[in-house]
Formats: structure tokens, C-alpha cells, sequence
């Protein structure tokens, strides 16, 4: 994948329902557990400091207000896939599950595991801190 069209294009043709469709930035609502979850994951374009493009793919899990920072940053340490960190949504700080991987090297079969990989582990980890719930 050398652009974020390309992203943006493997997602429609993989028959992902998205829904925000913006300049560098694609919303895609993951159905989960025969359609009785739901998750939103968005996929952006990032640049690093030397401007190589990145792709960003985040899923919000839960309020940031309440939770216990060290908590999360023992998930940092120990996760293979993703990373914790806090997000503005709509003027509310946000728990965020994100995954940044450079454009380069990346390929259709790669984004479309992530996409799966981070919206399950972040509807996981919204169930884990909402009571089962499924706000997000």
C-alpha cells in the first residue's frame, strides 16, 4: 500500500461497512459476535518526523476519566498488538487501543488483519471496562 487511497479502496472492496469518510481518515463499524457488538475502528494517516506516511488504526474502549493509568500502561508493556493511549472524542478524553504501522511494507492482507485484530481486542477491552457494555 503505497497511499491512503489504496486503504481506503481495499476497505470498500473487502466489504467493510465504513461510515466516516474524511481527508486521511476512514471510520469502519465492525460487526462482532454475529451482530450483538459493534465496533467503530478508525484508520488515519499519520507522518513521522522525516514525513513517511503511517497508517493508524484506533478503536475507543472506554471514558479515560476513572481508570487507572498504571493499569494500562502495564497493558503497554505486555501486548504484542497495540498500544494504550488517551484520545479527544468530542471534548471527552478517551481510552484508546491504537496500532501504527509504516506505509511502507504494507499490504491489503495486513490492514485487514488489523482492522479485525484491534476492533476485537478493543470491543474486549470495552466489555472488560463498561460492565459488558457496548457503548463504542
Amino acid at each position: 500500500m503505497q497511499n491512503f487511497d489504496q486503504i481506503r479502496h481495499h476497505l470498500r472492496q473487502a466489504e467493510f461497512q465504513t461510515t466516516i469518510q474524511e481527508e486521511g481518515v476512514v471510520c469502519v463499524e465492525l460487526s462482532l459476535e454475529q451482530g450483538t457488538r459493534h465496533q467503530a475502528i478508525f484508520l488515519s494517516q499519520l507522518e513521522d518526523d522525516d514525513g513517511r506516511p503511517y497508517l493508524r488504526v484506533s478503536t475507543a474502549v472506554a471514558p479515560a476519566a476513572g481508570l487507572d493509568a498504571a493499569k494500562a500502561l502495564v497493558f503497554n508493556w505486555q501486548s504484542r498488538v497495540g498500544y494504550l493511549a488517551i484520545g479527544d472524542m468530542e471534548g471527552v478524553p478517551y481510552l484508546q487501543l491504537c496500532e501504527n504501522r509504516p506505509f511502507e511494507g504494507l499490504d491489503a492482507a495486513e490492514v485487514h488483519r488489523l482492522v479485525l485484530e484491534i476492533g476485537g481486542l478493543g470491543d474486549s477491552m470495552e466489555r472488560v471496562l463498561s460492565a459488558e457494555g457496548d457503548v463504542l
